[in-house]
């Protein structure tokens, strides 16, 4: 679930952040303050709104999607796609302008000129992927509050360890958050050396 909802968001999240760092439009500021607040979103909140939604009161109860692995990839869609799509913007927004110029120069179309940006800042987007990644990866709230917490079906390794400890089964529970905590070091990393190399390749392209 966690990798189709990271997949749903950088398909979505990543152009979009590369459209806000190269073009202007009305309203940018709007969809840029957006996105961020999308960032610093609580989980508990978008799990909140999002079983409103689905509910059988709510606007999309007849999808009958509250309670499934489905709803719990809406959950963390809302979670990682501002991430991504911030990140990705930042990313771009960030990539020397002599790259851009450098573009123009040797006569390259608009498309291939924000395709070179897009390349600089790659390693950068791919950071933003990683740093979505590690928000759903330890999320519980929005999930169980859309998910239920139903074993074998909905039951994922955030809700278990959280059910376990309300049982008392602390055993189990910290074996389980070794393992998360682990997948989470795995994931710093990764987003560390994505970061560095960008500031690598952005450095060799100014030297260049």
């Amino acid at each position: 679930m966690t990798g189709i909802a990271l997949i749903i968001s950088t398909i979505i999240g990543a152009p979009l952040g590369a459209v806000i760092g190269l073009s202007k439009f009305p309203g940018k500021n709007v969809v840029r303050a957006l996105l961020y607040t999308g960032m610093g979103l609580p989980p508990v909140a978008a799990g909140l709104f999002l079983y409103l939604f689905l509910s059988r009161s709510g606007p999309l109860g007849f999808t009958g999607l509250l309670y499934t692995p489905t709803a719990m990839v809406i959950a963390q869609c809302i979670l990682a796609f501002p991430i991504v799509a911030s990140l990705s913007h930042a990313a771009i927004a960030n990539v020397d302008p002599v790259i851009r110029q450098a573009a123009i120069t040797l006569g390259a179309t608009p498309i291939q000129e924000s395709l070179a940006v897009v390349k600089e800042a790659r390693y950068s987007i791919m950071a933003g992927v990683m740093a979505g990644l590690g928000r759903v990866m330890a999320e519980v709230g929005a999930i169980i509050i859309v998910g239920g917490n139903i074993a074998g079906y909905t039951r994922v390794m955030t809700t278990t360890i959280a059910l376990e400890t309300d049982k008392g089964n602390f055993e189990l529970a910290i074996a389980l958050g070794i393992i998360l905590l682990t997948i989470s070091f795995s994931i710093t990393v990764a987003l560390r050396f994505f970061q560095r190399l960008g500031r690598t390749g952005t450095s060799a392209a100014s030297w260049a």
